[in-house]
This record gives C-alpha cells, structure tokens and sequence, in this order.
C-alpha cells in the first residue's frame, strides 16, 4: 500500500512538472479562453489544494475502525469524470495575478517531497478530525493523499487541455 502510494505521488507530479514545463514564462499567465483560469492559476490552485497536509496529519487524528482506502474509489469517481464541471471552494481559489513559473515549480516541489515523507513515514490509517473534506467528511491520512494525486491529475488534464488552446 505504501510503495504504491508513493510510485503514484511520483507518476502524478513527474506528469505535472512535464506539463507545466511546456508553457513558456508569458504563457503561464495568458488566458486560454472565456471563463478559464491561466495555467499559472491552475498550479496555485493545485498548490492551495495540496500543501499543508503535513500540519493536518500532524494534528487532531484518530485510529477508526474501518477500511482506510474506503473514500478512494468514490474520490477517482467524482475528480476523474471529466465531463462534469466542478466549482473549487473559496478557499483554494488561485488569485487573478501574474504567476512566476519557476518559483510554481519549486513550490509543487515541496509539495512532492511532503507528500512522499507523509506517505513514507506516517501511519496512513490514522483519520484526520482537524479538516472535513467538502461532499467526502473526515479522511484518513491515505485518503487525504490519494485526493492529492486524484485533484493533481484532473488538473494535468486541464493544463494540457489550456496547452492545446493557447497553442492553437
């Protein structure tokens, strides 16, 4: 369970850097189209969405009984779909400003190297009381990692998606 969370964490930011990697400096902050966010906007959601997890496990957690993959599958559902449109709650909107690319970089960096650490030396069972999930509750520390990878991917998705637009 842990190898593969952590080869997973890895395939999904090796995607991310890859894909942000192909849009140029001015790029990272030109609109695509109507009602899009800039790709830079993308990468600081996915960044709002995805740090401070390590502050959560290491706060308010608690052993329940149960099956600490249970959300998973329910969490690949609903993120991975991408015919749906989904609104992002307020407090990991990106800001509307201009995005230095490399400094988004090594920040998601970070995030990997979080990530990895939690998933290497944390009990993955263990549920986190001090944040409820919108739509999904509390989750155990497995859950909360496996919507970080599941949240990057569709947002790969969507980076590749403002690629081809701008490129166009």
């Amino acid at each position: 369970m842990r190898n593969e969370l952590k080869i997973e964490i890895k395939n999904t930011f090796d995607k991310l850097y890859q894909t942000l990697s192909l849009f140029t400096e001015s790029e990272i902050n030109a609109i695509p189209f109507e009602g899009s966010w800039t790709s830079g906007q993308v990468a600081r959601h996915i960044i709002k969405a995805t740090s401070g997890l390590k502050q959560i496990c290491d706060s308010n957690t608690k052993k329940l009984a149960g099956n600490p993959q249970e959300k998973v599958p329910a969490i690949i559902k609903i993120f991975l779909d991408f015919s749906t449109k989904m609104n992002s709650p307020e407090f990991i909107y990106p800001e509307a400003k201009d995005y230095d690319k490399e400094a988004l970089l090594a920040t998601i960096k970070q995030i990997e190297n979080e990530l990895l650490d939690i998933a290497e030396n944390y009990d993955l069972a263990l549920t986190c009381m001090e944040f409820e999930m919108p739509g999904f509750g509390y989750l155990t520390i497995y859950e909360l990692i496996s919507f970080s990878v599941v949240h990057t991917k569709r947002h790969i998705y969507q980076l590749q998606n403002i690629y081809k637009a701008i490129r166009n």
